[in-house]
């Protein structure tokens, strides 16, 4: 009976082509303004790294006080003199800590000129913490970051750029004057949002080019990108900017169950404590510990623009859905004559509720496949209204064209309930009295 009804509604369509191009075009534009919209926030709002999101973790500690910090929370990131506290006490499984720098690159024996690129300084234990794939070779280990050794790891792109993508683990590039040994590249990996580096950035940048060591980055006195300062500072040259309050070093632990994460939290209050107690800190201890999507929340990474334009184009989509109702009801009950003489041959009421509901269908699929249309046209636009590096994640994909077509029909069938139950509820005998 479903073929059956489908190709009466498909006849239905053909009859009214005027009032059926209205009800898919209402149900097309209103469909693809909702996932047009949703493209862009599901990519700002997804979980980054969904396997380990709820073992990492990034710990806070105030060393601004009352007077300085933010609102009463702690800096986004730790200064010199607690960074290095956190790493030397070890207390999680595995630990990192890591900022943004800025290079000249020149891979050894090329004449070419130098090329810029963007970086992060890290300790070996950021690649299995994060499960960054690789390509060629693979990180460090911590006797590397003990030892202060000049290793990097490239990604998969920028090799790509310096060396043809040929496998170049073993070889030299020169970093800002100062020569490193490739260790690895990695494969294509780049989370959006960028969740362990939000510190003033907005958490959406260009691909990473490469990770060098931590260790040795302060050795050769690589600035950070990005540092924040409050309270005692001291200008007077690289040992005075580690010795003062600049935070400018993002932490990160890996910590696998309640009872580390309990243990890690105590760690940092009895830290705090103690730093109060040897007057460093004239407060009472203030320190947080988020995981990646407690702090993807704090850090309000979700662009205020996305959530403000999903629920407009939500409103459009509901906007055009009554207005279907209404082009629906006028449709069926045009057909009321037709309905009361199937009725008195003995049609259930039932049955005139399904074939207008499957009828109601065959228009939300059409409405469908031009909203699909629309929604494809439309993504490539969003740099329009998102800043470019949010633009580029919107992405039509299997998902999104499934969501398109599984919205479009069954909006319309819920739509089509009203319409249909009246219908259903014409009285055979009044119409075949006034024919």
């Amino acid at each position: 009976m479903f073929a059956y009804y489908f190709e009466l509604g498909l006849r239905s369509l053909r009859r009214n082509p005027a009032l059926t191009a209205l009800m898919v075009m209402a149900i097309g534009f209103g469909v693809a303004a909702s996932m047009i919209t949703y493209s862009v926030f599901r990519a700002v709002s997804g979980n980054p790294i969904p396997e380990k999101s709820a073992q990492l973790f990034t710990p806070q500690i105030d060393s601004w006080g009352p007077q300085q910090n933010l609102k009463g929370e702690p800096a986004d990131a730790l200064n010199y003199i607690d960074a290095m506290a956190l790493m030397r006490a070890h207390r999680a499984r595995r630990q990192t800590l890591l900022y943004g720098v800025g290079m000249s690159v020149l891979p050894s024996g090329n004449d070419s000129l130098p090329v810029a690129a963007n970086g992060y300084a890290v300790y070996g234990d950021f690649f299995p913490m994060f499960e960054v794939p690789f390509l060629y070779g693979g990180g460090w280990n911590m006797a590397d970051d003990d030892r202060r050794a000049a290793v990097v790891v490239l990604s998969e792109e920028f090799n790509q750029k310096l060396f043809d993508g040929a496998n170049s683990v073993g070889r030299e590039i020169t970093l800002d004057g100062h020569d490193y040994r490739i260790a690895g590249v990695t494969r294509h990996w780049d989370p959006q949002p960028r969740f362990f580096s939000l510190f003033n950035t907005s958490g959406f940048k260009d691909a990473t080019d490469f990770y060098l060591s931590f260790t040795r980055a302060l050795d050769v006195q690589a600035n950070p990108g990005s540092n924040s300062c409050r309270g005692h500072m001291d200008f007077s040259g690289w040992d005075g900017w580690l010795r003062s309050s600049c935070v400018w070093a993002t932490p990160w632990v890996e910590l696998d169950s309640a009872v580390e994460v309990a243990r890690y939290g105590k760690f940092l209050e009895d830290y705090a404590t103690d730093q109060q107690r040897a007057g460093r800190f004239a407060w009472a201890p203030n320190v947080r510990l988020r995981n990646v999507m407690q702090w993807l929340d704090y850090q309000h990474v979700v662009p205020p623009e996305s959530r403000i334009s999903l629920l407009v184009s939500l409103g459009f989509f509901v906007i055009c859905l009554v207005n279907t109702i209404g082009l629906l009801l006028a449709k069926f009950l045009r057909r009321a004559g037709e309905i009361g003489i199937r009725r008195a041959l003995g049609a259930s009421r039932r049955e005139i509720y399904t074939q207008y509901l499957i009828e109601a269908a065959t228009v939300g699929l059409a409405g469908g496949v031009l909203g699909l249309l629309l929604t494809t046209v439309g993504i490539s636009g969003v740099g329009l209204l998102f800043q470019p590096q949010i633009a580029r994640l919107a992405h039509l994909d299997f998902s999104l064209v499934a969501l398109t077509l599984a919205v479009a029909i069954l909006a319309t069938v819920v739509a089509a309930f009203y319409p249909a139950w009246r219908a259903a509820r014409v009285q055979p005998a009044w119409q075949l009295k006034s024919n």
